[in-house]
């Protein structure tokens, strides 16, 4: 019986069938990838997976050009490539609900702090896409079965054989112009070009984007970009430039705090477990001074993109490449426009320069201090390998009190980091919540660290204050980005303990939406409910400080616009949500597009393709 086996094996291994058995494998993984991201709650539309079958198909067509045994080895290893493909594809998607692009091949210089985060984002289901491969590994392993040289053939099997080969070549040619023009209709939703074009196609188009970038950008010149520019922002004067408070001007010559606070987002504001408040000291802050319930974030989940989005008013571009591939750029940034009044300006973190090129690219822009990890005299403890957050506050606010006034700083908080498991920390007893069933789980270890981001900060506030700093500075706070996946189920779970009726919609807002709150100091209990974002940060500052904010594509929080948008082709109003559809709301059912919707998702693109030309093409050098 196990001889008999062992022929079996050996005959499907070396037959002219094998390279089509390793297609289906392929195209199944590929159907498991768009279930586990794309397509979490909806049907794969049919059109995605026959342009998946024809790419496959053609793909490895391709291979009965060669010769049988190179065949089948060369089979092999483009199955591990995909296989690898897809599955880095899908931790990265559990990350930041976005694939991979190969301009991210630059991140790999961060490799220690990315793999020390693929723990949190591994799933059991996630061998499926080796299963074949560690069959086929135990059987060549253990002698099972082994690739043979084939056989000398006629030559009508050749020619067979060459034209099959050929027929695929032409074909997977065809595949690839087309999706990388389905590509190119959507250009920065990348859920919608992977169900055009496949998510084949998708790394086909980024590839040959990434050669040539500057084809992605719509405008070649300032004087093009700034007619465009202009018009957009008359409209926008017109329709939303009157404030709900006039108090333009009213904060110039005061000391303004921007103050960025790791993964902290919006749910956990005044939400308790096991009774106790998750964020007391925030809590306290905000229902003081400014709730900003509704800011969303534009980044694609890392740090130096919220930054840059909050520094230049500006659309980041692709995961980090503001900083690493851009950073020698001009920007009518946020520290230009404070220093041109002199103000004296810094920028604070607790981690060393190298990370997201910080040092490069704030020496470029008009910081006076850049304080990071090396310039503060105790860093005697680190929380998840950054300087903890009590330690920097404390040390942020001795170098405010020497700075000359005004001041414009921008602090970066970092110890409620993914993972979340406040590794470094010397007194755990800071952390003053009970997560209960959500002990060692990761979303427990999320709340747990939120709450010693919360501890910390309360000891940032009692610092200014007893600096004398407090009563004479602006403050805002914000989340930079998401700490959970958006289908966390204990957050799913803790959510719907608060309200029985959360829709899809509530958990993808959810997962942009970022705490945020604000200062002004002789305002007090007020609220902003609208939707803002980071692109607001520097006007809402330039119309408090009576500032020039140059060209920014964010308005001011206390104006009436009513709707933001994000770097991914999505958009937020007060009423309806858009993901390759509109949505209401309040109700999670989809809607039809009105003209005033329509307005919108034009006003989406207009931003979108500005802020992309500054950057690709450095219009404001």
């Amino acid at each position: 019986m196990l001889k008999r086996t062992k022929e079996i094996l050996n005959k499907i291994i070396n037959s002219f069938f094998f390279i089509i058995i390793i297609a289906i494998f392929i195209v199944l993984k590929t159907i498991l990838f768009y279930k586990s991201t794309i397509c979490i709650n909806e049907k794969i539309d049919i059109k995605t997976i026959k342009d998946t079958i024809i790419f496959i198909t053609s793909l490895f067509g391709i291979l009965y050009i060669l010769p049988k045994k190179t065949r089948n080895v060369t089979g092999i290893i483009l199955n591990i490539l995909l296989s690898v493909i897809l599955f880095a594809d899908n931790i990265y998607y559990t990350y930041s609900s976005n694939v991979l692009s190969v301009l991210q091949i630059t991140n790999l210089q961060y490799g220690e702090e990315i793999m020390s985060t693929l723990p949190m984002l591994l799933k059991p289901q996630q061998i499926l896409y080796f299963i074949d491969l560690i069959i086929l590994a135990i059987l060549f392993l253990t002698s099972i079965i082994k690739l043979e040289r084939g056989k000398k053939r006629q030559i009508k099997y050749i020619i067979l054989r060459t034209l099959i080969g050929i027929f695929s070549i032409y074909i997977l040619i065809t595949t690839a112009i087309e999706a990388n023009e389905r590509v190119s209709e959507d250009p920065y939703n990348r859920d919608t070009q992977i169900k055009k074009a496949t998510i084949y196609g998708y790394h086909i188009s980024d590839i040959i984007n990434a050669i040539d970038g500057s084809k992605q950008a719509k405008f070649k010149n300032k004087e093009e970009m700034m007619e465009v520019y202009d018009s957009l922002k008359d409209d926008y004067n017109e329709q939303y430039g009157e404030s709900y408070i006039d108090i333009e001007g009213s904060m110039a010559g005061k000391n303004v705090i921007v103050l960025q606070l790791e993964s902290i987002q919006e749910f956990v504001l005044n939400k308790t477990i096991n009774g106790k408040e998750i964020t007391p000291n925030l809590n306290k802050f905000i229902d003081e001074n400014i709730r900003i319930s509704n800011m969303f974030m534009q980044s694609y989940s890392t740090t130096a993109d919220s930054e840059f989005s909050s520094v230049t008013s500006l659309y980041p571009v692709e995961n980090g490449m503001a900083y690493s591939r851009y950073y020698k750029n001009t920007y009518d940034d946020i520290f230009k426009i404070f220093k041109e009044s002199n103000y004296t300006t810094s920028y604070m973190h607790g981690n060393y320069g190298y990370f997201w090129n910080r040092t490069n690219v704030y020496s470029n822009m008009k910081v006076d201090n850049i304080e990071l990890k090396d310039r503060f005299a105790d860093i005697s403890e680190d929380v998840m390998g950054y300087l903890s957050d009590e330690l920097l506050y404390k040390q942020a606010v001795e170098k405010l009190k020497n700075y000359d006034k005004p001041f414009f700083s921008f602090i970066v908080s970092a110890s409620s980091h993914t993972g979340f498991t406040l590794d470094g920390l010397q007194d755990r007893s800071k952390i003053n919540i009970d997560v209960g069933k959500y002990k060692d789980t990761f979303f427990g270890n999320y709340l747990e660290s939120v709450n010693y981001a919360d501890y910390a900060f309360g000891i940032f506030i009692d610092e200014l204050k007893k600096a004398d700093l407090y009563d004479d500075t602006v403050i805002i706070l914000y989340g930079d980005h998401n700490g959970l996946d958006m289908y966390n189920n204990e957050m799913i779970e803790f959510l719907g303990e608060l309200d029985d009726n959360v829709t899809d919609v509530d958990i993808k807002l959810n997962y942009i939406r970022v705490l945020a709150g604000m200062r002004i100091p002789g305002i007090s209990n007020l609220r902003i409910d609208k939707p803002v974002s980071k692109l607001d940060i520097k006007p809402t500052l330039a119309y408090l400080c009576n500032l020039n904010d140059g060209i920014s594509l964010g308005t001011n929080m206390l104006a009436k616009k009513d709707f933001i948008c994000l770097n991914n082709e999505r958009i937020v109003t007060e009423d309806f949500y858009y993901d390759e559809n509109w949505y209401k709301i309040e109700t999670g059912e989809m809607v039809q597009e009105d003209e005033k919707l329509k307005k919108y998702h034009e006003y989406m693109e207009t931003e979108l393709e500005i802020s992309k030309s500054i950057v690709l093409e450095n219009l404001l050098r």
